[in-house]
C-alpha cells in the first residue's frame, strides 16, 4: 500500500516535471567584468510546467541536496545528496561531478542511485540530468 502511494506521488511529480520546458538566459558577454559565481544558497527549478511540482536544491559549503517538491511545498522527497565543489574562476560553463552520499540517499525511495551526477552552472542557471521511468530530462534551476 505504501509503495503504491509513493509510486503515484512519484508519477504525479514527474508529470509536472517533464510536461514542458522553458529557457532562461542572461546575455552578459563581458568576460572581463565577470566574478567568480557564489553558488551557495537555495535554488528552484525554472523549467517545470507545474507551479506546485518542481525540484529545489540547497548548496551549503561542500554539499548539495536536491528534493522533489510537490503540494505547493508541503511535500519534499530527497532526490540527491552529494558533494559540491565551488568554482575558483569566473569561467563558464562551470561543471563538477557531485558524488552521491549514499548514507543519505539509500533509504529515500525517490532518490537517485547514481554514484555521481554531473552538475553545470552557466549564465545563472544550475542544470543536471534526471532519469526516471525511462525518460531523461535536463532540470534547470535558478538561485532564489
Amino acid at each position: 500500500m505504501k509503495k503504491t502511494i509513493f509510486i503515484a506521488l512519484f508519477v504525479t511529480m514527474l508529470t509536472g516535471l517533464f510536461s514542458g520546458c522553458s529557457s532562461t538566459s542572461s546575455g552578459n558577454s563581458d568576460k572581463a567584468s565577470k566574478q567568480i559565481p557564489e553558488l551557495t544558497g537555495k535554488w528552484k527549478q525554472t523549467n517545470s510546467k507545474s507551479s506546485d511540482t518542481y525540484q529545489a536544491a540547497t548548496i551549503n559549503n561542500d554539499t548539495i541536496e536536491i528534493y522533489w517538491v510537490s503540494d505547493n511545498g508541503d511535500t519534499k522527497s530527497l532526490y540527491w545528496a552529494g558533494s559540491f565543489t565551488a568554482p575558483t574562476t569566473a569561467d563558464e560553463p562551470y561543471t563538477w561531478d557531485s558524488e552521491n552520499d549514499h548514507s543519505k540517499t539509500e533509504n529515500a525511495m525517490l532518490a537517485s542511485s547514481d554514484d555521481t551526477k554531473t552538475m553545470t552552472y552557466q549564465d545563472g542557471v544550475l542544470s543536471y540530468e534526471v532519469f526516471a521511468l525511462g525518460t531523461t530530462t535536463k532540470v534547470k534551476l535558478e538561485k532564489q
